[in-house]
């Protein structure tokens, strides 16, 4: 059985089970709500009784989905070692790529809640102040194709959640694009970290896959050096997921979860070992993507190379970072699409 969750327009928890969607609402209470949170938050014990039973649901024609959780909080990490070196190269020519901190922490930054949204969401161009200074709609418009991870059993304020149980928190995991406005970033990022360049929108599928469905794609993965501090350190592993982009009908690159350095039960410890606690309905995002081939990056500024090598598409045209009417589409079974037109900038 390949088993995932959403929410009906009209309210009420669904699940789709083996390409049938069923709603829930008679099931439960939980089901009848306007999100999973209130699923979520009942925990591994109940998630695992429920999915013996999602069975029993009424079949659905014609399911409209809407935002399956309401977004506590968002945190997007810097986990792939291969874009981390890529945008080092780029921005620090003559330098060593990876800061000194990489390969010893989870890097991330805390998003904007209220502007993650569901897949198929039009994206209008942001504006903001680019370098110079100037003012106006971003011209380096670019994607990030990510995996997330949502948040359903809380921790408490002041108690950091060890590496070894972390996963007990995890109800479940969503495909994720981080639109990128890189000319505001690269104006405002220093010294503090991404602001306006991001918190405009993030897409993500209007399912979330339960964890326990990707128990069979765990796998290891290559060796952490040096090795990580005590509370980090874990035999290293990552997902077996394949990840693509298309780009108006075009596919330009293919990827893998594999290739993430730091584990989403990494994330989870590095973010709590201050005392800082997880929610119900965070939303953990992994970060770009990327392979150690062009053809596996997963990000425009990547995939031409800073704009410097435009991404030729078979209708002749060529793309270095997005323009207005283009549609963007990543696939990752079994997580699903996230689906976004680019919308001209607002006037004003």
């Amino acid at each position: 059985m390949t088993l995932a969750y959403g929410v009906l327009s009209g309210g009420g928890v669904c699940a789709r089970v083996d390409g049938r969607v069923l709603d829930l609402g008679g099931i439960d209470p939980c089901f009848a709500q306007p999100s999973l949170n209130a699923f979520m938050a009942r925990g591994p014990e109940f998630w695992t009784e429920m999915q013996t039973r999602v069975s029993e649901g009424a079949e659905v024609a014609a399911p409209r989905l809407v935002m399956p959780f309401e977004v506590a909080d968002y945190v997007d990490f810097y986990s792939s070692l291969h874009h981390a070196t890529n945008l080092g190269r780029m921005f620090r020519p003559g330098s060593e790529p990876l800061l000194p901190n990489w390969r010893h922490l989870p890097v991330g930054y805390h998003g904007r809640a209220g502007t993650v949204v569901p897949d198929g969401t039009p994206v209008g161009r942001p504006r903001g102040q680019r370098p110079g200074p100037t003012f106006g709609p971003s011209e380096r418009l670019d994607i990030e194709l990510e995996a997330g991870f949502v948040i359903g059993v809380p921790s408490k304020l002041g108690e950091p959640v060890p590496v070894g149980r972390a996963l007990d928190h995890v109800f479940g995991a969503v495909l994720v694009n981080d639109w990128s406005a890189r000319d505001i970033q690269a104006w405002e990022y220093q010294p503090l970290g991404p602001f306006l360049g991001k918190s405009f929108a993030t897409s993500i599928s209007r399912w979330v896959v339960p964890l326990s469905e990707l128990a069979d794609r765990r796998a290891a993965s290559g060796a952490q050096e040096p090795e990580p501090l005590p509370y980090l350190r874990e035999p290293p592993w990552a997902f077996d997921i394949d990840l693509e982009v298309e780009l108006n009908g075009a596919v330009v690159a293919r990827t893998n979860t594999r290739h993430l350095y730091w584990s989403i039960a990494q994330q989870i410890a590095h973010l709590t070992v201050n005392g800082a606690s997880v929610r119900t309905g965070d939303l953990l995002a992994t970060g770009t993507i990327s392979g150690p081939e062009r053809d596996q990056r997963g990000s425009l500024i990547e995939l031409s190379w800073n704009g410097e090598d435009p991404i030729a598409l078979p209708d002749g045209s060529v793309r270095s970072f997005l323009e207005d009417g283009d549609e963007v589409v990543l696939r990752g079974e079994p997580l699903g699409d996230v689906r976004g037109v680019i919308e001209p900038a607002l006037e004003g």
